[in-house]
């Protein structure tokens, strides 16, 4: 799949996920540490919300990574 075409959303979703569940951590804690609610967190791992750069630094400094972590693929 060319990496233009491919679904951001829910690849940078999928990631956030597998990085929080990595450092043992539930929605709400992450939805706690970077100043969001476990519903917008939900969402945004689902792959539902196209969100901000601003948030996506948020949710990366909450499970301490940088936002370029969420973008990796398995091409």
């Amino acid at each position: 799949m060319s990496i233009l075409w491919m679904d951001w959303p829910k690849t940078v979703g999928e990631n956030i996920r597998r990085v929080r569940l990595a450092a043992g951590i539930s929605q709400e804690e992450l939805a706690h540490r970077a100043g969001l609610t476990p519903s917008y967190i939900g969402q945004v791992e689902r792959g539902r919300r196209n969100t901000s750069v601003t948030v996506l630094g948020k949710v990366a400094d909450a499970l301490g990574t940088t936002p370029g972590r969420f973008f990796e693929t398995s091409r």
